[in-house]
């Protein structure tokens, strides 16, 4: 980098405090109208820019990366997920990747646990009846919107990550018995912190579950992780919360068995081809549905783009970035 202000194309909008920052240190573009950037504008940018900060919602595959031009050297996602970036070809020509971890973890914890609390105890459901008006509700009742306690049932939590042990801790306080699968057992110190059953068999944890928490990145040995046949191993009053990525669950399975009455309810926060959100989802009452919400407060927007800041400061005063993203990681 030269000692002049590096470009910086920002696809989204981002917390005003965030871009005025931005604007402060770099020479950064905004995006004002949060369009976000289709193929051909991220192409355009990345032959222009020295940084680009991309989010969720922007593919940088092959096309794209191969566009760039030399100058490009940075890519600083605002997000914690890179399933969207091809970090691999990234790396092989020589553009560093950096993400936003930790900072949203508490966050989507607590989305995970209200999409818990939410199915279990038909809170949509409840909520619209008042809504809706006409007098459908007519006092309380021994028998009606009858739901289910959440103290005392095993979770399975797939994904033992930072995310992963935040749901963990809460579960715990909620009185519920924690269980996990990971591709690696976690410290027998972290275990032991949060009560946790640990399972390498993935099918053996599911069948044994009354809550399945999805808390695992998205990556091609993720994809479709809980497939049709592992979905079937599932307790008919089962319920799963997916606060990860989509693509994590067939969906297509998935909406079979929610419409056949096999598993109890889904709590989902992401979808397998968001933003589009299959229909007939939407006219399951078992299942609550939120549009990728997990990490929507404002002082996790504000972390994020500091940590993006962060990231690009270190990198342009020739350091290594803090949050660098290696092939090797994924």
């Amino acid at each position: 980098m030269t000692k002049r202000k590096p470009l910086v194309i920002v696809t989204r909008k981002l917390p005003d405090v965030v871009e005025t920052r931005m604007r402060e240190l770099f020479d950064a573009r905004l995006n004002e109208t949060d369009e976000p950037f289709s193929e051909a504008r991220l192409i355009a940018a990345v032959k222009e820019a020295d940084v680009l900060v991309p989010t969720v919602t922007d593919r940088i595959g092959r096309e794209v990366l191969t566009s760039a031009g030399e100058q490009l050297q940075l890519i600083a996602t605002f997000g914690t997920g890179v399933d969207n970036i091809d970090v691999e070809l990234a790396a092989q020509l020589g553009i560093t990747v950096t993400n936003t971890p930790g900072v949203l973890t508490e966050d989507t914890a607590d989305m995970t646990m209200a999409l818990i609390l939410a199915v279990s105890r038909r809170l949509i459901e409840g909520a619209e009846v008042l809504k809706s008006g006409g007098g459908r509700w007519r006092g309380w009742s021994p028998t009606w919107m009858l739901g289910h306690r959440i103290w005392g049932k095993r979770l399975g939590i797939v994904g033992m990550g930072r995310i992963g042990q935040a749901v963990a801790r809460r579960a715990k306080a909620f009185g519920m018995q924690v269980h996990y699968h990971n591709r690696n057992r976690v410290h027998p110190d972290i275990e032991d912190e949060l009560e946790a059953t640990y399972w390498e068999s993935l099918d053996q944890m599911l069948a044994r579950m009354d809550v399945i928490s999805v808390n695992c990145p998205h990556t091609p040995g993720t994809y479709h992780l809980l497939s049709a046949r592992r979905l079937k191993l599932l307790q008919p009053h089962a319920i799963i919360v997916n606060t990860a990525r989509g693509e994590i669950i067939d969906e297509a399975a998935l909406l079979r068995m929610l419409k056949a009455g096999e598993i109890g309810g889904v709590g989902l926060d992401v979808f397998e081809h968001e933003p589009a959100v299959n229909p007939k989802l939407l006219e399951c009452e078992n299942a609550v549905l939120l549009p990728h919400m997990g990490s929507a407060t404002i002082e996790g927007r504000i972390d994020m783009g500091e940590k993006v800041i962060l990231n690009i400061k270190t990198f342009i005063d020739n350091h290594n970035p803090p949050d660098r993203v290696l092939p090797s990681m994924l």
